[in-house]
């Protein structure tokens, strides 16, 4: 298994860095999980499972029909936040490369409203929650 672990807190929630969403169980919900994993329709269906506040993906160079965020659209017809930092920045499957490099490139509407903004880096997007 990879890692997965509580770095800190924002907005009164836990932030959880996982290397994989499958890693994902019912402490997280209602929590701030950020993943390394790919932003594809399978990883929604770990997200829906324990509903996190926030859920952060890579977009694994977004793919064929927007494969790599697809994740995005699904939890946000659900009523969940969720974002993708771009491949480019943080390297897919290393949650810890994504948080030192990640930048955001894709967000849903939710995720925008709570300030969560295409171009921040990923550490400002926590910060602004």
């Amino acid at each position: 298994m990879g890692s997965k672990s509580v770095i800190g807190s924002a907005a009164g929630r836990k932030i959880i860095l996982m290397d994989s969403i499958s890693y994902i169980d019912e402490s997280e919900r209602e929590q701030i999980v950020i993943s390394a994993s790919h932003g594809g329709v399978a990883s929604a269906r770990y997200a829906l499972d324990h509903p996190p506040f926030l859920t952060i993906f890579n977009d694994a160079g977004v793919g064929k029909d927007g494969a790599g965020i697809a994740a995005l659209a699904i939890l946000e017809e659900a009523g969940l936040a969720a974002a993708a930092i771009y491949h480019t920045s943080g390297r897919i499957g290393d949650v810890a490369d994504m948080w030192v490099y990640g930048i955001v490139g894709h967000v849903n509407r939710r995720a925008l409203r709570l300030g969560v903004d295409k171009g921040l880096t990923l550490q400002e997007a926590i910060r602004k929650l």
